[in-house]
């Protein structure tokens, strides 16, 4: 996660979203392992989240090395007889009879928006019991049926599958795929929305379950903001900036695509163009917390004083305590290292 994030975490962890307590442990248990025997003996492991009775979602690609595969919590163990699968949007839903636990309940991606805070819930490096990272929303991608979400919420390798929820325990999202780089992991989930046609897919006995994934097309063929997303956690900014150049033609009218843009312009030293970049992502969403920081940052570098006091006034409208962060962020220097 950015520094910037970062600091607007820690700094305002006093007064961050309130969450329900209660509902956030249901949501825990709510989170299972899937297990099996690979070809080569070895164990294959992801994780799950129980959506009805007797009945788990987790990523198809969990599916696709073991003929055998059972959910497990601790030492329990619960086989898994039937399937139904949409591989190409990575989602499984399985069926285990003998399964006693209790579901979690739904939320909406629609309702999300950009700097909420949530919570993933599954288990990262295949531990026994589940590990829950807290990040935020970090972006929102509209698809025919449910907001694709980007996060800072981290999980690792055993994760896939995992839940995402809003801070009242409801599953917002399925942790699925992420990138890898010296400039941080982005992760990314899947609607909660897409199980409602997956449910209604006629079930299969046969593992395992194999196909390409969304995540796994071509890169040409990825829409842009995961097209987008490789360069920027590899620092890589002159394919971020052909990219997210591509990307503003292309939907001239999303924020992200062009804080994308003004994000690799910064870091290649382009501050006017930055600038408007910046200026674009704001005017389309003015709730863009990240987008005004930078754009006060790029116009402290250019000796734009009006606009870093103009950003103040905007900051101040949508919480009063943004402005010492950002005040904070701009007079950062030895002591700090900002991405």
């Amino acid at each position: 996660m950015k520094l910037l994030l970062s600091v607007f975490i820690v700094l305002l962890s006093s007064t961050a979203q309130a969450y329900n307590q209660q509902a956030m442990m249901e949501a825990y248990f709510g989170v299972v392992m899937i297990r099996g025997y690979n070809e080569n003996g070895g164990m294959a492991y992801g994780s799950g989240v129980i959506i009805a009775d007797h009945t788990v979602v987790t990523n198809c690609h969990v599916l696709r090395a073991t003929k055998q595969p059972w959910v497990s919590r601790g030492e329990d163990n619960y086989p898994i007889t039937t399937v139904r699968a949409d591989v190409w949007h990575d989602l499984c839903v399985v069926t285990s009879p003998t399964l006693p636990f209790k579901p979690v309940a739904r939320g909406n991606s629609y309702a999300l928006v950009r700097g909420q805070e949530i919570s993933a819930i599954g288990h990262s490096n295949g531990v026994p019991a589940p590990i829950t990272s807290i990040g935020e929303i970090q972006g929102l991608y509209p698809t025919p049926s449910g907001n694709m979400i980007r996060s800072s919420a981290k999980f690792m390798m055993g994760a896939s599958g995992s839940g995402l929820f809003d801070m009242d325990g409801k599953l917002v999202g399925i942790n699925t795929f992420k990138t890898a780089g010296h400039g941080g992991s982005i992760h990314f989930a899947l609607p909660v929305e897409w199980l409602e046609t997956l449910e209604k897919m006629p079930a299969s006995s046969e593992f395992p379950v194999r196909g390409k994934a969304l995540w796994e097309e071509d890169e040409d063929k990825k829409p842009y903001y995961m097209r987008a997303a490789v360069p920027e956690s590899r620092q890589d900014w002159p394919n971020l900036e052909k990219i997210s150049m591509l990307w503003t033609q292309q939907e001239v009218t999303n924020a992200d695509a062009w804080f994308s843009l003004g994000l690799a312009e910064q870091s290649l030293k382009q501050l006017d163009a930055a600038a408007n970049a910046f200026q674009r992502a704001v005017t389309l969403d003015g709730q863009f917390v990240e987008a005004w920081f930078r754009r006060g940052e790029v116009a402290q570098l250019l000796g734009d004083s009006k606009t870093v006091k103009d950003i103040e006034l905007q900051l101040q409208k949508i919480d009063p305590l943004l402005v010492s962060v950002y005040q904070n962020y701009l007079n950062c220097e030895k002591n700090c290292q900002k991405q």
